[in-house]
C-alpha cells in the first residue's frame, strides 16, 4: 500500500504513479494526520511511505503519525522523499523510526521535483521549462523504483555523510520553531470563504470564522497548502508572496502524463 502526504501535488503525483506500476492502492493520509487517527492499516504488499521533505527532513507530523499508527500484514516498508533537490536526512530518520516499530526497513527513494515554497524570497520557483522538466524525470524514474520494491530488493539512498547529521539532526528543530511560525498569513479580501485552505491543513491550525480563515496558536509546518491550494490565490504570507506565483502539480501533470505515454 502507498501511503502519502501531499501539499501541493508533487508527492501525491509520485505516490500515485507508484501504485499504477504497482497495482497497489494510494491512500492520502491528511484526513487520518488532521483527524489523530492511529487506527489500523492492513496491507499484504510492502508499506511505501511518501513525504514531502521541510528542512532536510519529512515533516515532524509525518514521523508522528509513522511512530503511531497500527501497520498490519505485511513487515516491509519503503520510504520515498521528495523534494527541491536536496532530501538531507529523511532517509536516516524513516529507517529509525521503521525500526523502533520492529519493521524491515527496505531503503529510501528520492525524487527532485518543483519547489513550492514561495513563503521566503531567496527561494525561487523555476520556470515552466524546468517545471516540465523535473516531473517528466520523475515520472521517468517512477517504473524502476516499482520495480525494485516489486521485487522486494533493497532501495538505496544515497550516503549521508557525518557532517550532514551534525548539522541536520540539532539544528532542524531549532531552524523549524524560528521559520514556521503562523504569524504572517492572511487572506486578501479576494477570499471566496470556500474553506479549502482549512480542510487542506494537516495541522488544524486554519478555521473559518465570518466566512474568513483564521490562522490559530504560533507554529504551523509551513507545507504552503493554504496558499498555494487557494483557487484565487487570496493567501498570503505577510508581503512576501504578493504577485508572486503560485505552484500546483496538477496544472502541469496531464501535460506531462500525455507526452510521456
Amino acid at each position: 500500500m502507498i501511503l502519502y502526504f501531499s501539499a501541493t501535488g508533487n508527492t501525491r503525483f509520485v505516490a500515485t504513479e507508484l501504485a499504477k506500476c504497482l497495482e497497489d492502492e494510494a491512500l492520502d493520509l491528511c484526513s487520518k494526520i488532521k483527524q489523530h487517527d492511529y487506527g489500523t492499516i492492513r496491507s499484504d504488499k510492502p508499506f511505501v511511505f511518501c513525504a514531502p521533505t521541510y528542512v532536510c527532513e519529512a515533516p515532524a507530523f509525518f514521523y508522528d503519525f509513522l511512530r503511531k499508527v497500527d501497520l498490519a500484514g505485511s513487515r516491509d516498508v519503503y520510504m520515498v522523499s521528495t523534494s527541491g533537490g536536496y532530501s538531507g536526512i529523511s532517509g536516516n530518520i524513516a529507517r529509525a523510526v521503521i525500526r523502533k516499530k520492529h519493521m524491515n526497513y527496505k531503503g529510501c527513494a528520492e525524487f527532485k521535483m518543483p519547489p513550492n515554497y514561495i513563503a521566503n524570497k531567496s527561494h525561487r520557483l523555476p520556470d515552466r521549462a524546468e517545471i516540465e522538466k523535473r516531473i517528466t524525470d520523475t515520472y521517468n524514474k517512477i517504473k524502476p523504483v516499482a520495480e525494485i520494491i516489486r521485487s522486494g530488493k533493497q532501495l538505496r539512498y544515497r550516503h549521508i555523510w557525518i557532517l550532514e547529521k551534525l548539522i541536520d539532526y540539532p539544528s532542524n528543530p531549532v531552524l523549524s520553531r524560528i521559520g514556521h511560525r503562523v504569524r504572517g498569513f492572511y487572506a486578501a479580501d479576494s477570499c471566496i470563504s470556500c474553506g479549502l485552505c482549512e480542510k487542506k491543513c494537516p495541522l488544524n491550525i486554519i478555521s473559518m470564522r465570518d466566512g474568513k480563515p483564521q490562522w490559530n496558536g504560533r507554529m504551523c509546518a509551513h507545507c504552503m497548502a493554504c496558499i498555494q491550494n487557494c483557487p484565487v490565490e487570496a493567501i498570503e504570507y505577510k508581503d512576501i508572496t504578493n504577485g508572486r506565483k503560485r505552484y500546483r502539480c496538477d496544472d502541469y501533470r496531464q501535460d506531462i502524463s500525455r507526452t510521456t505515454e
